[in-house]
């Protein structure tokens, strides 16, 4: 008896069933979104809404970091200022010591200590305005070496040297320059100090530490001594101390600045000020990233629709992809791809947007642009995890359509 070689040709019935490949799969799943493009970007754009809204909060949120990051490393936290508190005995006023400032210096991890003295002067461009038109400029006496000690920037001219101290010389702050209206110190500019007319020969930029200094007018405290009779004993004192060392100096200041009444100094990180702003600002981040989520999830619910009336349209064509051989599974694959990739593509065009607009941000606040890579891949997972869960009760729908029915007209 022969065997008939044809019949090991006959194929099993495992490999008659049908095959959907991958590339398969990725072009089937493109044939609604290339035949309905203006649905298609319509839809995508709900996605690209929310993903952008997520990225550039994210973006925006860490590129203030990087700022803050940098602002903090170039200012350093390792300033302190020293003031008077409030006094445990009525009808008194606290000061600090005399002698704070030398007592202050002599700390071995200080490195700097500069004292500021509030002085009872105005600061006027004329003689002939009003004494209570000063727009609010405090006049400070000090030392030559008060700058060092905040690490002020002089935007024009310089600050108080150890000669100008003794003379009517003047520094502004930055904003007290702009109420003054001085932007310049080339005409030799001069101010109405109550009476004397001082030489402005310096003008301050921003002190992000020390805001209040910036309407602020800094003259010698030999000059105010003579001139206003103001007292030696200082207002605040300035400390730039060793980073490791903030801990233990913040410890030892008020009864170095007041060994009297230690309880009635107040010490402070200016620094701290910058931070808690930072909190605040990551609460506001945690907001915007939750109506971004929300944006998100209108996008979602905004492709599950658009899928449910794409099956709809294409019953015929389930109709004959099933008659022809295709199981469930091959329908369910195909409109799940779809969605998934509707929903991919407003992910990308939400992510180069959100980043465009940290870009933007960054740019118009003159802020370090910092955006993680993370945030990204963040934007573009979540697009599509929405999209497939959008597209998974569409796809179902799609794939439990029998041939008969599906080809039926409506």
């Amino acid at each position: 008896m022969t065997t008939d070689p044809d019949l090991h040709a006959i194929p099993q019935a495992e490999s008659l069933r049908s095959r959907l490949l991958p590339r398969d799969i990725f072009s089937v799943g493109t044939v609604g979104l290339r035949s309905r493009k203006l649905r298609t970007g319509l839809t995508a754009t709900g996605i690209a809404i929310g993903i952008a809204a997520l990225v550039a909060t994210m973006g925006i949120s860490s590129s203030s970091r990087a700022d803050l990051t940098n602002k903090l490393d170039a200012l350093g936290t390792n300033r302190l200022q020293v003031q008077a508190g409030a006094s445990f005995q009525p009808g008194s006023t606290p000061t600090l010591g005399n002698d704070s400032v030398v007592m202050i210096r002599r700390i071995t991890p200080v490195e700097y200590a500069s004292g500021i003295t509030t002085v009872s002067a105005t600061v006027r461009r004329t003689q002939y305005v009003s004494a209570t038109e000063t727009g609010g400029i405090s006049v400070q006496a000090t030392d030559s070496d008060l700058a060092a000690t905040l690490g002020a920037k002089v935007r024009n001219g310089r600050f108080l040297s150890t000669a100008d101290i003794a003379l009517p010389a003047i520094v502004l702050g930055a904003g007290a320059a702009t109420t003054l209206g001085i932007t310049s110190l080339a005409h030799d500019p001069l101010v109405f100090v109550s009476g004397t007319w001082f030489s402005v020969v310096g003008i301050l930029d921003q002190a992000p530490l020390f805001p209040n200094l910036d309407t602020a007018a800094f003259i010698g405290l030999p000059i105010a001594e003579k001139l206003f009779k103001t007292g030696v004993a200082p207002s605040s004192v300035f400390v730039v101390t060793q980073p490791n060392q903030i801990s233990a100096v913040t410890a030892v200041l008020p009864a170095t600045a007041n060994p009297q009444s230690p309880g009635e100094v107040q010490v402070s990180n200016p620094s701290d000020v910058i931070k808690a702003k930072q909190a605040a600002d990551d609460t506001l981040t945690a907001l915007l990233l939750g109506l971004g989520g929300v944006a998100l999830l209108v996008g979602g619910i905004g492709i599950a629709n658009v899928m449910v009336i794409s099956v709809l349209e294409r019953r015929t064509e389930i109709g004959v992809r099933r008659a022809l051989g295709a199981t469930k599974g091959h329908v369910r694959s195909q409109f799940l791809v779809e969605a998934m990739l509707l929903s991919a593509l407003g992910g990308v065009l939400g992510v180069l947007l959100g980043i465009g607009i940290t870009a933007g941000y960054a740019a118009i606040q003159g802020i370090t642009f910092s955006m993680p890579v993370i945030a990204g891949a963040i934007g573009l997972g979540a697009a599509i995890i929405v999209g497939a869960v959008a597209g998974i009760s569409p796809a179902g729908r799609a794939a439990r359509l029998s041939p008969a029915d599906a080809i039926r007209p409506a």
